[in-house]
């Protein structure tokens, strides 16, 4: 059953963007909700299986200073296929992915290789030696099965603690000349595919425990099987990236002569190659990183993330202003932003037309980021060139600390400063700048510790967060407000409404629910009005316990993902709202104050999202 993709920003408060494809189901491995039950297809039905397919949208920022080369990106496209509480494992895995490599696919058996586990013995791990056993019997020679440690064959999990298992990767075989095995430097392979046994779970001291049921989780990355299948060099000449180089190659005025040759007569996925190898890399590397962080942030600008100096808005600002830097590095016209981001949407707006928000609210994000950087940009070359000025005079080197305050201070990318000072012959104090960089690295792992590492909340039941007594009342309210707008969309929008999930804190309410349409702002109101007159009516709120299967036949909601104890509470709202919940509420609904909808916006295919607030 295929089921919709995830938003980008995640309900896992231990990760800032949607890293995996597998995030969205971290609790249906441990058993905590039942797939079968509780995950909805587009159409918001249960599937009814405990097998899953999806195509899910990934942001990883870890290495956002390296894209520019050859295989790092910032977004991916990651198809996986999933197996819950014991669907099926390794053996079916397994025969499923080959299946699907040689045959659906059409790649040649003799140019894949597969690698597994080679063991922990640390923590008490075995050889995957069957897996290796498949793998022969499907008829993979000898010589093509690699066993690898835990960096490279063990994965998992995403966050602090979750799901995690060994794995078997298949890797493609880009140059059967030359000499290397897959996940060393040589370059001769590719992974193009993760097969993940999810067979344990990884507390968040790192203690490993086995799974009560064993769960498959697959991860292939669209791009690189792109590569594979239109034979290109890399990502960037397939068709995912090629329109936005074709446009670089088109209006920049440092495009060599060497890429137009390439496109006439063996395509643009080989442009770049050509201009690498006539001494153009820092051409090529500029208009990957574009590229690259022009589709990133069209995908983070829809999802709701605007450019900011902290979180997920500082990853969206980095990469704008990085992409901005390239751009004035190619001396691109005016409208390369509108022009590179129609490139973007001509991809991508069919096939997530659920995720994408108009393309002028995209476009506006951009330029305004863009014309913010312009006036840094400025100010920040001209220290440059003080300090260069300065160190050709005394014949010294750029230290770190300078390097990295042209990065804090001015946005100024580390490579694009190296970039700057090799044009003026002024070196760079590499060492000095590693462990500046590395300084920085250390604080912003403490940081992110300290930010999402359970932070003591007394009120966190995972839709609830509170810091203390007085946001406690906060949440309480919304809490109500939440249940009272659930009735009111079903009310207005019908019976097909149900919540797909929650999120409270003292800040605001955010409700996700099953829908296949954009809400017009009049239905909008119209939930917006009905809410306020029953807060208005000052109704009492009526706790009452029963057993689940008595407050089904009631007709209380309950759209939770969880199973249910045998009693539960059901809080109703006497003509307007019931449902079974374990949360707090108000007495009265006149004491949830008023009621306001801030935004309401596609999530997912099927899935809308509602964000508001209650005002005293």
């Amino acid at each position: 059953m295929a089921v919709p993709a995830s938003s980008l920003i995640p309900d896992d408060p231990s990760v800032l963007f949607t890293t995996a494809g597998m995030q969205q189901f971290k609790s249906y491995y441990t058993g905590q909700f039942n797939a079968e039950r509780d995950i909805h297809g587009s159409l918001g039905q249960p599937i009814g299986s405990n097998m899953v397919v999806s195509i899910q949208p990934c942001v990883r920022t870890s290495d956002i200073d390296e894209v520019g080369d050859e295989s790092h990106l910032t977004l991916f496209e990651m198809l996986g296929n999933f197996s819950f509480q014991g669907a099926y494992f390794k053996r079916e895995a397994i025969a499923y992915a080959w299946q699907f490599m040689t045959e659906a696919m059409d790649i040649p058996p003799d140019r894949l290789a597969v690698t597994i586990f080679s063991g922990d013995k640390e923590a008490d791990i075995p050889e995957d030696e069957e897996s290796r056993k498949i793998w022969l019997e499907l008829g993979i020679q000898k010589d093509r099965i690699f066993a690898c440690g835990r960096e490279d064959n063990f994965w998992g999990p995403t966050g602090k603690e979750g799901p995690c298992g060994p794995t078997v990767e298949i890797h493609y075989d880009l140059d059967p000349d030359k000499k290397g095995q897959p996940n060393d430097d040589s370059g001769r392979f590719l992974e193009v595919w993760n097969v993940v046994f999810n067979e344990y779970y990884m507390d968040p001291e790192g203690v490993l425990a086995p799974l009560t049921a064993k769960g498959v989780d697959t991860g292939m990355g669209l791009e690189r099987l792109a590569l594979v299948l239109f034979g290109t060099p890399d990502v960037f000449g397939t068709p995912l990236f090629d329109q936005q180089v074709l446009w670089m190659l088109d209006y920049s005025t440092k495009a060599p002569k060497e890429s137009r040759g390439a496109i006439r007569h063996q395509g643009v996925g080989h442009a770049l190659q050509a201009a690498e190898a006539a001494g153009h890399e820092r051409f090529a590397r500029s208009v990957r990183i574009i590229a690259d962080h022009m589709r990133g942030a069209a995908m983070l600008a829809s999802a709701g993330v605007r450019p900011s100096n902290t979180e997920r808005g500082y990853i969206l600002r980095r990469i704008i202003r990085r992409a901005a830097l390239h751009a004035h590095l190619l001396e691109l016209p005016e409208e390369w932003p509108e022009a590179l981001l129609d490139r973007v949407l001509a991809v991508y707006a069919e096939a997530y037309a659920s995720l994408l928000v108009p393309r002028e609210e995209i476009l506006a994000v951009l330029n305004d980021e863009i014309a913010k950087f312009d006036q840094t940009r400025a100010r920040g070359l001209r220290e440059f060139e003080k300090l260069a000025t300065a160190h050709a005079e005394s014949a010294t080197a750029f230290t770190g600390q300078e390097m990295f305050r042209l990065f804090e201070t001015y946005g100024f990318p580390l490579e694009l400063s190296q970039e700057l000072a090799a044009g003026r012959e002024v070196e760079v104090d590499m060492a000095d700048l590693a462990r500046v960089r590395e300084a920085h690295r250390d604080k912003s792992r403490a940081g992110q510790e300290r930010k999402f590492g359970g932070h003591g909340l007394i009120l966190n039941t995972g839709e609830l967060k509170a810091a203390n007594e007085e946001e406690v009342k906060k949440v309480t309210r919304e809490h109500t407000a939440t249940h009272m707008l659930q009735a009111a969309l079903r009310q207005v929008l019908g019976g097909s409404v149900q919540q797909a999930g929650s999120d409270i804190t003292a800040e605001r309410l955010r409700f996700d629910f099953t829908f296949e349409r954009k809400i017009t702002e009049k239905e909008l109101k119209k939930v917006e009005d009905l809410v306020n007159q029953k807060i208005g009516e000052d109704l009492p709120m009526e706790r009452h316990e029963m057993s689940f299967s008595e407050a089904k036949t009631q007709g209380a909601l309950a759209f939770a993902r969880g199973a249910y104890p045998e009693t539960v509470s059901v809080y109703s709202i006497p003509g307007f709202s019931r449902e079974v919940c374990g949360g707090p509420h108000v007495t009265h609904t006149g004491e949830v104050g008023t009621f306001r909808i801030l935004k309401e916006q596609s999530v997912a295919q099927g899935i809308r999202r509602i964000r508001a607030v209650v005002e005293p």
